[in-house]
């Protein structure tokens, strides 16, 4: 049962633990010897002495008959005693706190399958969190802030994600596709080395403001580097532009019923031009991923090899509200 519950206690708590009761320990087989000793008992009877005086269970069969046997008795109930009341104070305590985490939802299980990994926190992500779930994507978020802060079907590691041992408990191989995000680009910058070192072959997008910072990301494989507001700055000029382009727009962004996915290429496809698969396809595709890049199709008509993606709109699944 002790060992059970000494799972729900973190590392430090461990630690904490394991000394304290090896102090315990010592004090119990060190006094049982002295007692035994000065008493001129068999050790047995010692220790039998001392674990009975340790846990305050004191049957008086074995009681100390001279000075010195005092001395002893009252050393073991004065080091033995508060060592273990410690250990079981901090065994409770740790169990009523992971208690109490998950009657207020604070601790979530690790999502099973694939999931999106966001590493770090901006103003934008709250809201791009917010979207995810409500398009029933599994999601781990690493960043440093309050659980109760974090939405309930987010899993949260908590930490610093420029610290490789953060990270690596989000456990980056298993994910599907990485945002990037900070309170700087630097911070960016470190969470992707740590990102790339750990996971060479996820794919991640980053949002960063300084253009010094997207050419250093795309140095490292970071397929995407953007900024947020250079991002809604051309949208917002190609509204203007074509004043319809921001119905487009609004309709796959804000649409409850229609949403982007990425779909593999079906093997039938393999070996023609997008532009005739675009014809064959039921429903709207948007465009491809070939050789790792996205491309509308427009000016090009690129061949579709094994491995490629089809970037469509489709129905959103049944209870998908925005």
């Amino acid at each position: 049962m002790i060992a059970l519950l000494v799972r729900l206690l973190g590392q430090r708590n461990r630690q904490h633990i394991a000394a304290l009761l090896a102090t315990a320990v010592a004090c119990v087989l060190v006094g049982g010897w002295l007692f035994a000793l000065t008493q001129k008992l068999p050790f047995s009877t010692g220790l039998y002495w001392g674990i009975t005086t340790a846990t305050t269970v004191g049957y008086g069969d074995v009681t100390p008959h001279n000075a010195s046997g005092r001395v002893i008795s009252s050393l073991v109930m004065l080091t033995a005693i508060p060592l273990l009341a410690a250990v079981f104070a901090l065994v409770t305590g740790g169990a009523a706190a992971a208690g109490i985490r998950r009657i207020l939802s604070m601790e979530s299980q690790f999502p099973q399958g694939t999931y999106r990994l966001v590493v770090g926190m901006n103003p934008t992500v709250p809201a791009i969190l917010e979207e995810l779930e409500g398009a029933r994507i599994p999601v781990v978020l690493v960043a440093d802030v309050e659980p109760g802060s974090v939405r309930h079907g987010v899993h949260l590691v908590r930490g610093d994600p420029t610290e490789p041992s953060t990270i690596r408990k989000a456990k980056p191989a298993g994910a599907q596709q990485a945002l990037l995000t900070g309170s700087t680009d630097g911070d960016v910058l470190v969470s992707a080395v740590i990102l790339r070192k750990q996971a060479p072959d996820l794919r991640i997008t980053a949002l960063v403001t300084s253009a010094a910072v997207r050419e250093a990301l795309h140095e490292l494989g970071v397929q995407y580097a953007v900024s947020a507001q250079e991002l809604v700055a051309r949208t917002l000029a190609a509204s203007l532009e074509a004043p319809h382009a921001s119905d487009l727009i609004a309709q796959l962004i804000e649409s409850g019923r229609d949403v982007l996915a990425e779909v593999d290429a079906d093997p039938a496809a393999v070996g023609k031009a997008f532009s005739a698969v675009r014809d064959e396809r039921a429903g709207l595709v948007l465009g491809l991923v070939h050789e790792g890049r996205f491309t509308l199709g427009i000016g090009d008509d690129p061949v579709v090899a094994a491995g490629d993606r089809l970037l469509i709109a489709k129905a959103a699944p049944a209870g998908h509200r925005r």
